[in-house]
């Protein structure tokens, strides 16, 4: 067995203790590590939707500027190494199966009930490789909600709230409320947060949070107003990466003075950021492939927009693959998808969680009248360059699950690596 694949193997044991929310244990996992949240200066990002985008934005922009930039995403795409990048340089199988192996004898110290999950374990992981990079500053993902998330052990230069919606509610509540006192959980006293696109109700519990930390708030609406034409461009597709882009450049703008993001320098580093899987372009074989990671019902509204948009562009009705975590992120995402597909595939992601095909059949709207098919990732791309599915030279577009996009990223693009679908958290 290779180093890597030992590494995996450990890295699955811990996987299947499942999610398991608090601090207490993750304050003793960094404890034993050395406390490498503390080393290196960071902003703290949570939200529904959008946060990997604006994560990955603002590293972006501060690479431009010169530092050495740290960033903590999940879930991953494609490889596991993705999560953990210096410089947008993901860690390589070399550098994860070093790391596990000099980690993995410090978690066997602790107590068994009092030993790292896997995403614990990857978060202190994550800690341990920017502090011995030497990173300048890092930007941290939160993975579920925010105020019991692992990462919430990090005093952070600044807070980012990028938009709350109905998800994950069977773990964070069953209202927008609810959802938004989890997130505001990041909220650190007399550290600034920054506010994304949020509704009114969750709004006014964040402010209140921030009120009671003595926690300046800082909003992208009120900054930049409604209309999104005012907002700063960015490379990345769709409209609502203009919005994560404001809240970037919020972001920026509040960093103290000292890491020097002028106007000019946020503009390039968003100009020039890569995050794969958001309504992603893709040409396959002389085909348009549109990748996009809408998987809720706040992506649904996003996806509405986009496919609005695609269909002017190409004045044709596209072909949609999707396949979707849950049958309560799948109702509003059909219902938007009845509204412009000229075809259908349905297809079962690689997770236990995923919704079968029949499930998804059956929200398929009556009055929806194109084809609908059941398919296969390997069997609509076959090929790297090949794509099988149905409607000749109308566009296709892969939604419902940022797994799906990876599973057929990787097999559009090799360069990615085999998928890693079994490290995903859950």
């Amino acid at each position: 067995m290779s180093d890597y694949a030992a590494a995996k193997e450990f890295l699955l044991t811990l996987k299947k203790r499942g999610v398991q929310l608090g601090l207490d244990r993750m304050r003793g996992w960094c404890a034993a590590l050395g406390h490498p949240e503390t080393a290196v200066p960071c902003i703290h990002l949570a939200g529904t939707n959008g946060k990997g985008s604006v994560a990955a934005m603002l590293a972006a922009v501060l690479r431009e500027a010169g530092w050495r930039t740290g960033l903590y995403t999940s879930p991953h795409l494609v490889r596991l190494g993705e999560r953990v990048q210096v410089d947008g340089a993901a860690l390589t199988e070399a550098e994860l199966a070093a790391a596990v192996a000099e980690l993995r004898p410090v978690a066997a110290t602790l107590v068994p009930d009092w030993r790292p999950t896997y995403f614990e374990f990857m978060t202190g992981l994550a800690f341990r490789h920017f502090a011995a990079r030497r990173c300048d500053i890092v930007v941290i993902e939160t993975g579920v909600g925010g105020r019991l998330d692992a990462t919430n052990v990090v005093l952070p230069e600044l807070s980012v709230i990028t938009s709350i919606g109905l998800d994950h509610a069977e773990i964070l509540g069953d209202t927008l409320e609810k959802i938004a006192a989890e997130k505001a959980g990041i909220i650190k006293p007399g550290r600034p947060v920054v506010l994304g696109r949020l509704p009114a109700t969750a709004e006014a519990v964040i402010c209140d949070v921030a009120k009671e930390r003595d926690a300046s708030v800082h909003s992208v609406v009120a900054e930049f107003g409604g209309e999104t034409e005012r907002y700063p461009q960015t490379n990345l597709a769709g409209d609502y990466q203009r919005w994560n882009a404001a809240t970037a450049t919020l972001a920026a703008r509040l960093l103290p003075a000292r890491w020097r993001l002028d106007a000019a320098t946020v503009a390039r580093g968003l100009g020039r950021v890569t995050w794969p899987g958001r309504w992603q372009r893709c040409d396959v074989g002389g085909r348009l492939v549109m990748l996009d990671a809408s998987h809720n019902a706040e992506g649904a509204q996003v996806l509405d927009a986009n496919l609005t948009q695609l269909r002017a562009e190409t004045g044709r009705a596209p072909t949609i693959v999707s396949g979707v975590l849950g049958l309560t992120r799948a109702r509003p995402l059909f219902e938007v998808i009845a509204r412009h597909a000229g075809a259908l595939h349905l297809v079962m992601p690689r997770q236990a969680r995923a919704s079968t095909v029949e499930q998804l059949r059956a929200l398929v709207p009556a009055e929806f009248r194109g084809a609908i098919a059941t398919a296969t990732v390997e069997s609509l791309f076959p090929a790297p360059a090949q794509c099988t599915a149905a409607g000749g030279a109308a566009p296709v577009v892969v939604t419902g699950s940022i797994y799906l996009a990876g599973e057929v990223l990787a097999r559009l693009d090799p360069r990615h690596g085999p998928l890693e679908s079994e490290l995903q958290d859950f």
